[in-house]
C-alpha cells in the first residue's frame, strides 16, 4: 500500500461506500487509514462502477420486502414494490452518476429504490385512498432522506466546527511542545473529506495560514486542494493574509520595502486583490529607485513622491468596500511611517553635514513632478498653436540626443491647457513586438499608463481580441478612449510617440508590414480629429522617406539648446531656495563649456555640487572658475556614455573621424581631412554633422564644435 497522502482523494465518499458494501472484511478498514480508502476509490473506480449500479438492488429489495412483510401484504405486492423501486433507483443512479459521479449516484439510487419500493408495494396492495396512517409518516421520512444532501450540511456544521477546532488546538499544543507532527492534523479537517459541505467552515483560513507558516509544502498542497473545492474562499483568504503578513514583516525596514516587489507575484492574479498588491509592488519599485539615487537630495525627492502615493492609497483603502482593504490598511500605514522616518533621517543627515542639496539629474528623462525642468515655454506654445490648427497636421519634435525631448513630452501635461490630454508612448517599449497584436497591445498599454498620474483610467485593451482582428479592435478601442476622455472634460488627445526611430527599426525587421502601421497613423490624422499625432526623435523625416510619404504636411518643432536665461536659471536656481552661489566668471565658464545643452549643464553642475560637498564648509557655498575647470575631467568620465553614443550611434565612422580631426585642428581654418578619408566622403560627413548641430562653420574658414565639452571628449580619444 502506498504511503498515506496528506489529503483525501476527491473520490473519498465513493470509496467509503464501496468499502462499506463490498470490502467490509478488508483489514485496512479497521486500521483507520484514510489513505486506504483513497487508494481504493482511485484505482478501483472503473472495476466497481458496475457494482455501484446494481449493488444496492439486493439490499434495497431486502429492506423494502421486510417492511412490506411487516405490513402483511401479499407477495405479488412485495414483488411489485421491489421491481418499481429497482427501476426508479436505476434511473436515479444513471442521471446522478452522469452529473455528479457514481458515488453520489449510488447513494441517491439506493435511497430512491428503498423509498419507492415501499410506497409502490403499499399503493399496489391497498390503493392510494386506503394507505395506512403510518405511510404518511413514511412519506415524510422518505422526503427527508431524498433531500438529505440539502439539509445535512446545516445539521452537521456545529459538530464539524468543533471537530476542526480541536484538530487545530492539538496541532498548536504540539507546536508549543516542539512535537509538531508531519503531516499535521490539517489533513483530517472536514474540508478535505466532507465535499458536500457548502457552508464556509469557520477558522479554516486561519488554520491553513498557520500550517503554511510552519510547514510550507504541506500548506501549498492544502491550498491546491481547497482551490478545487467548495471551500475555495479559505484558500483565497489565506493567500491574502499571507501577502499581508509578508508586507507587514518588511514594513519596519526601508531597504526591505525596496526589495518587496521581487517577492510579490501578481502577474497571474486578477480582481481587487491583484490591483491592491500591484499598488504595493509599484511602491516598492519606487522606493528601490529612490534608495539607488546618488545624492541625499534625490533620495528625499523620490521618497517624497512615494509619500504622496502612499497617502492616496490610504485614502482609497479607507473608502474601499473590498474585504481585504481593512487588512491592508495598517500595512500601508506602516509603510508610510517608515518612508516618513527615512526622509526625516536623510534631512537630518544633510543638515548635520551642512550638505548642499544636489538637484541635478542627468542620464534619465525628467518627469512632470520634478521641479528642475526649466524653460521650453516657447516650444510648448508652438506645439499648442499647431494643435489648434484646423488642418490637423502631424508634428515632429526634432533635436539632438539628450536635448530634453522626452523630458518635454513628459512635462506637457502641465505646459499645455488642461483640456488637451497628452498620451505618452515610448518607441523603445515597442521594439520587442513580434506581431500586430503585440505591437498594438503595448501601444495601448503605454497610453493607459500615461493617464495614471492624473487619476484617469482608460478602458482595458484585450490582447485576445487583438489577436483576432488587431487593427479593427484597436480602432474600436480608440472610440472607447475618446468617449472616456470626453466625459472627463478633454477635447483633444495628443498621442506622443517618443523615439520613433526605434519603431522604424522594428518595422524594418520585417516582423509585419510597415505599411499597415503607417496607414493606421494616417487614418488617425485624417479621420480622427480628437487624436493628434506628435513624433519625437533625433532624425528628420527626410531620413525616413516611408514615414514622410504617410505623414503628409508634417510640421517640425525643433528642440535646441537652452536660451541664455534658461541656462542661467538651470545653473543658479535649478530649484527654489537653492543656496549654492556662482561667481560671474564661473557661470560664464559653465555656459562656455556646455553651450546651454541641458544634459551637459546638468552633468557639469551635478559634478560641481558633488565636489563642493567634499570641501570644507567655509569654501563650500561659492563656485569659482577653478571649481568649474576641476569638475570637467570627472564630468567627461561620468558622462562617457553620452559622448560615446555620439561617436557610435549618431554618426558613422567617417563622421567620427572628422569630429576627431576637428577636435585637434579646430583653429586650422581649413577643410577637415582625416587620414584615410577622401575629400568627397569628408564633405558628406561635414554636411551630416552640420545638420545634427554638432559643428558650425567658422568665418575665417573651417569648422568648430558647438559644444566645448564634446570637443574635449573627442580630443581625448586621440
Amino acid at each position: 500500500m502506498p504511503p498515506p497522502a496528506p489529503y483525501p482523494h476527491p473520490n473519498f465518499w465513493l470509496a467509503s461506500w464501496q468499502l462499506l458494501f463490498w470490502r467490509l472484511w478488508r483489514p485496512t478498514v479497521w486500521r483507520g487509514h484514510v489513505a486506504a480508502v483513497r487508494q481504493l476509490g482511485h484505482t478501483a473506480e472503473r472495476r466497481w462502477r458496475w457494482q455501484c449500479a446494481v449493488g444496492w438492488w439486493p439490499l434495497a429489495l431486502l429492506i423494502s420486502g421486510a417492511w412490506l412483510g411487516v405490513a402483511q401484504i401479499g407477495l405479488p405486492h412485495v414483488v411489485t414494490g421491489g421491481v418499481m423501486g429497482a427501476l426508479v433507483g436505476t434511473l436515479i443512479y444513471a442521471i446522478v452518476a452522469a452529473v455528479a459521479g457514481p458515488g453520489r449516484g449510488m447513494m441517491l439510487g439506493f435511497l430512491a429504490a428503498l423509498v419507492v419500493g415501499v410506497e409502490a408495494g403499499l399503493w399496489s396492495a391497498v390503493g392510494w385512498s386506503q394507505t395506512p396512517p403510518w405511510t404518511s409518516r413514511w412519506l415524510v421520512v422518505s422526503t427527508a432522506v431524498l433531500t438529505f444532501p440539502l439539509w445535512r450540511p446545516w445539521l452537521t456544521y456545529p459538530l464539524l466546527v468543533v471537530w476542526n477546532w480541536l484538530l487545530h488546538q492539538q496541532d498548536k499544543r504540539d507546536w508549543r511542545q516542539g512535537q509538531l507532527r508531519h503531516p499535521t492534523r490539517l489533513r483530517w479537517h472536514s474540508a478535505f473529506w466532507d465535499e458536500q459541505q457548502r457552508l464556509p467552515l469557520w477558522g479554516l483560513d486561519e488554520y491553513v495560514v498557520w500550517v503554511l507558516e510552519r510547514q510550507p509544502e504541506e500548506g501549498r498542497d492544502a491550498l491546491a486542494d481547497l482551490l478545487a473545492g467548495r471551500q475555495r474562499w479559505a484558500a483565497v483568504a489565506a493567500q491574502i493574509e499571507l501577502d499581508a503578513r509578508q508586507l507587514e514583516r518588511m514594513a519596519a525596514d526601508i531597504t526591505a520595502i525596496g526589495r518587496a516587489h521581487h517577492q510579490l507575484l501578481v502577474e497571474q492574479m486578477s480582481g481587487s486583490q491583484a490591483t491592491l498588491l500591484r499598488n504595493f509592488q509599484r511602491l516598492s519599485q519606487d522606493v528601490e529607485a529612490a534608495l539607488s539615487q546618488n545624492s541625499i537630495y534625490h533620495k528625499r525627492l523620490a521618497l517624497r513622491g512615494v509619500e504622496s502615493r502612499l497617502e492616496n492609497l490610504l485614502r482609497e483603502l479607507t473608502r474601499s468596500p473590498e474585504p481585504e482593504a481593512a487588512r491592508f490598511y495598517p500595512v500601508a500605514n506602516q509603510w508610510y511611517e517608515t518612508v516618513l522616518g527615512t526622509s526625516a533621517v536623510l534631512a537630518e543627515t544633510a543638515a548635520q553635514h551642512d550638505e548642499i542639496d544636489n538637484p541635478y539629474i542627468f542620464g534619465v528623462p525628467l518627469t512632470e513632478d520634478q521641479e528642475i525642468f526649466v524653460g521650453r515655454r516657447d516650444i510648448s506654445e508652438r506645439i499648442e498653436q499647431l494643435l489648434r490648427d484646423p488642418r490637423r497636421p502631424p508634428l515632429l519634435l526634432y533635436g539632438q540626443r539628450r536635448m530634453g525631448k522626452t523630458s518635454l513630452l513628459r512635462s506637457l501635461r502641465r505646459l499645455l491647457p488642461s483640456h488637451m490630454m497628452p498620451l505618452f508612448v515610448d518607441g523603445e517599449g515597442l521594439a520587442g513586438a513580434s506581431s500586430y497584436a503585440d505591437f498594438l497591445y503595448n501601444f495601448g498599454w503605454q497610453m493607459r499608463l500615461s493617464t495614471v498620474p492624473r487619476g484617469l483610467a482608460l478602458p482595458e485593451l484585450s490582447r485576445e481580441a487583438l489577436a483576432d482582428g488587431p487593427f479593427t479592435h484597436f480602432i474600436t478601442w480608440l472610440d472607447a478612449v475618446e468617449q472616456a476622455l470626453t466625459q472627463q472634460g478633454h477635447s483633444m488627445a495628443l498621442l506622443t510617440l517618443d523615439e520613433f526611430e526605434a519603431v522604424d527599426a522594428v518595422l524594418d525587421k520585417g516582423r509585419f508590414a510597415a505599411e499597415d502601421v503607417m496607414r493606421m497613423l494616417r487614418h488617425l490624422i485624417q479621420h480622427r480629429p480628437f487624436f493628434k499625432i506628435l513624433l519625437a526623435g533625433s532624425h528628420s523625416l527626410t531620413e525616413f522617406q516611408h514615414w514622410a510619404s504617410y505623414l503628409i504636411n508634417v510640421q517640425v518643432v525643433k528642440v535646441d539648446y537652452l536660451s541664455l536665461d534658461e541656462a542661467l536659471q538651470l545653473i543658479t536656481r535649478p530649484v527654489p531656495n537653492f543656496r549654492l552661489g556662482y561667481e560671474r566668471e564661473a557661470c560664464a565658464a559653465v555656459l562656455g563649456l556646455t553651450h546651454g545643452h541641458p544634459h551637459l549643464v546638468q552633468l557639469l553642475c551635478y559634478t560641481i555640487v558633488s565636489r563642493k560637498n567634499e570641501q570644507p564648509a567655509a569654501q563650500r557655498w561659492l563656485v569659482s572658475t577653478a571649481d568649474v575647470e576641476a569638475a570637467v575631467p570627472e564630468a567627461l568620465a561620468t558622462g562617457s556614455f553620452f559622448f560615446a553614443d555620439i561617436a557610435q550611434n549618431q554618426v558613422d565612422a567617417v563622421g567620427a573621424a572628422v569630429l576627431r580631426w576637428i577636435a585637434h585642428h579646430e583653429a586650422a581654418g581649413e577643410e577637415p581631412c582625416p587620414a584615410g578619408v577622401d575629400e568627397q566622403s569628408a564633405a558628406e560627413a561635414v554636411d551630416a554633422l552640420l545638420q545634427r548641430d554638432l559643428i558650425t562653420p567658422v568665418p575665417q574658414g573651417g569648422y568648430r564644435f558647438q559644444v566645448e565639452l564634446i570637443r574635449r571628449w573627442f580630443a581625448s580619444q586621440g
